[in-house]
């Protein structure tokens, strides 16, 4: 399953907060792409991944994917 979170316009950490909330709810193997243009996002957002044992797939633009 692919779920999209939309926090353009939105600064850190909001971005990550909302992610944290959905991942909580979402079965292992969920991609979330995170639309974020504050650029602390690109940094938040991995270590966001690393800190809880979740993959960072990539980064392209402001969109970040995540699999849980």
């Amino acid at each position: 399953m692919s779920l999209v979170i939309d926090a353009r316009g939105k600064r850190c950490p909001l971005p990550v907060i909302m992610l944290a909330k959905l991942a909580a709810q979402q079965e292992p193997g969920t991609e979330i792409a995170v639309l974020a243009d504050d650029p602390a996002a690109a940094i938040d957002i991995p270590a966001w991944c690393r800190m809880k044992g979740h993959s960072f797939v990539s980064t392209e633009g402001d969109r970040h994917t995540v699999r849980l």
